[in-house]
């Protein structure tokens, strides 16, 4: 069973009235994972921080809740599709914000995207990162990515894997949630275009951790394609 652990007070809802949830999962991030956090919290319309540490072997939910994110806790990795998930669903605001766990003080950058979707003029913002070492990705997992959507949507994507991201909580029920695996994103952004939500690339200058070239990161990547033309494929047969 998973485990809540709530952290402290939560600031006033946003001046247009919908109050924004910030929902970060996260995998042994305890380096990143509180400055993730108080940048957040810091950002306009946010009145509450939820951490889900997805079967963490590190110190990742004390970081996040000693910084004054709510923590749900995994017993076990679950994948991040599945930590989405749990998040929004224990969400209490009516504009989700998911970030990655190490964007670290640059997660303030997201200001830019809550404000499109808490003003009524977007109903899915996406962050389109710097271009260079930190713009992260596997080339033909990106590839893959952007040929989906451009077929299945009709959207060319500059960053069709980007996890930050801000989506009305209203899109997310209609969609039936987001779905399991690395696919997730991809998933998403197919989903709400292909029902005529309004969907935007916002520029921003979030940085995070360069994937390496471990054995764990190839793994990794690997996956990430496994799962992303696993998204593809279902939603071809659904439009085909």
């Amino acid at each position: 069973m998973d485990a809540e652990v709530p952290a402290g007070g939560a600031a006033e809802p946003s001046a247009g009235g919908r109050s924004v949830t910030v929902v970060i999962p996260a995998h042994n991030e305890q380096e990143r994972v509180a400055a993730t956090v108080r940048a957040a919290k810091g950002l306009p319309g946010v009145t509450e921080v939820l951490v889900v540490d997805d079967g963490s072997r590190d110190q990742t939910s004390g970081r996040a809740l000693l910084a004054g994110a709510k923590v749900i806790r995994a017993r076990r990795n679950r994948g991040k599709g599945w930590a989405m998930e749990r998040g929004w669903r224990s969400a209490e605001g009516e504009a989700i914000l998911f970030l990655d766990a190490d964007l670290e003080d640059s997660a303030a950058e997201a200001a830019a995207l809550i404000e499109p979707v808490v003003a009524g003029r977007a109903d899915l913002t996406i962050a389109t990162l710097p271009r260079g070492p930190n713009a992260g990705g596997l080339g033909l997992v990106v590839g893959l990515a952007r040929l989906g959507l451009a077929r299945l949507a009709g959207w060319e994507a500059a960053d069709p894997l980007c996890g930050q991201r801000a989506v009305s909580r209203r899109l997310l029920e209609e969609i039936g949630g987001v779905e399991d695996g690395f696919g997730a994103e991809v998933a998403m952004t197919i989903d709400a275009i292909t029902r005529g939500y309004r969907v935007r690339e916002v520029p921003t200058k979030m940085t995070h951790r360069l994937t390496g070239r471990s054995l764990g990161d190839v793994r990794h990547r690997f996956r990430q394609l496994v799962d992303v033309a696993a998204a593809l494929v279902v939603r071809w047969r659904w439009h085909g």
